[in-house]
């Protein structure tokens, strides 16, 4: 029986698949499985209540193609060393767990595999049975307040079943922050440390307002804001710092990252906490801006003149 399988319109280009000119070429073959999601997060395009396209995910297309095709064309590409991992989303809708776990045992013997899914424990321990590297149990939301606007159900929970996943599986979880639902820079730096302590991958993404989503009308966080968290994200990953080592001011915003200026500018201006960050090999271009700019997310290696402007921004 022949499956049809969501693949991002980068990654068709870097597969063959199409004939594309891309100038950022996706390091991560991104495949998403399943049909509108029973979930109402009010950012999402995959929404239940959403009236955006059902081949859309935050700003990129996903265009549906062969599932055969598709992964033999991920296995090529992974061979030729033009990609270094797969990622497999899914939906939350009926029998998308179980298409991750059956591509996963094909893949997962040749190459890395993601899997980004909303599930229990026990099936998280399933998906790393069948050949999934690691899993992505999204966040999103850091406050409570945001997180039962925007997606629902309490943000306590979620947190308890990441805590409880990553003391199970450890060093295989990860998790998709986004920033500018509502929530203050401390808000976020503190989330991220203490998803950190639990062994957690935090990966960072800013709100990318889409048509015929519940906040479409809503804007993306200043960059500048967004800057200082990935300032504070790549110092805290790299233990450089500490969250005792911030200072914030009373509405909430980073002040001091605990550093002498020069060391942190130096730290900085070698641009790594400005590129997408999350999985190893993960660079998801143009996901939460259009390439014209200004990238929240670098999916390449900076360039000196792109590190000084990222560290200003991030210092302003």
């Amino acid at each position: 029986m022949s499956h049809w399988i969501k693949v991002s319109s980068g990654t068709l280009g870097v597969l063959g698949l199409v004939d594309s000119r891309l100038d950022a070429p996706p390091t991560t073959a991104y495949l998403m499985v399943g049909g509108r999601c029973r979930r109402d997060c009010a950012f999402c395009a995959q929404a239940r209540r959403s009236s955006a396209s059902a081949n859309a995910l935050s700003r990129v297309n996903w265009p549906p193609r062969d599932e055969s095709e598709v992964l033999q064309a991920v296995e090529e590409a992974h061979a030729q060393g033009r990609i270094e991992r797969c990622c497999l989303q899914a939906t939350v809708s009926p029998g998308s767990i179980d298409r991750i776990r059956n591509i996963a045992t094909r893949l997962g013997s040749r190459m890395a595999v993601s899997a980004s899914v909303v599930a229990t424990v026990d099936q998280v321990g399933e998906l790393l049975d069948s050949g999934v590297q690691r899993v992505g149990l999204s966040l999103d939301a850091v406050n409570e307040e945001s997180y039962r606007r925007v997606k629902g159900g309490d943000l306590r929970t979620s947190l308890a079943m990441i805590e409880e996943t990553a003391h199970r599986f450890p060093g295989r979880i990860t998790t998709h922050l986004m920033v500018g639902l509502g929530e203050t820079e401390e808000e976020m730096v503190r989330v991220m440390a203490l998803l950190l302590h639990w062994g957690v991958t935090p990966s960072l993404f800013a709100f990318t307002p889409i048509r015929g989503t519940a906040m479409q009308d809503e804007s993306p966080p200043p960059l500048e804001s967004y800057r200082r968290l990935q300032a504070a994200r790549h110092l805290l990953v790299q233990g450089l710092c500490s969250v005792e080592d911030l200072s914030f001011s009373a509405q909430g915003r980073i002040l001091s990252f605990g550093l002498a200026r020069e060391e942190l500018r130096s730290i900085l201006a070698r641009g790594e906490a400005f590129q997408t960050s999350g999985c190893p090999g993960c660079n998801r271009p143009y996901y939460n801006e259009p390439p014209r700019g200004p990238l929240y997310n670098y999916p390449a290696r900076l360039s000196a003149r792109e590190a000084c402007r990222a560290v200003e921004e991030a210092l302003s």
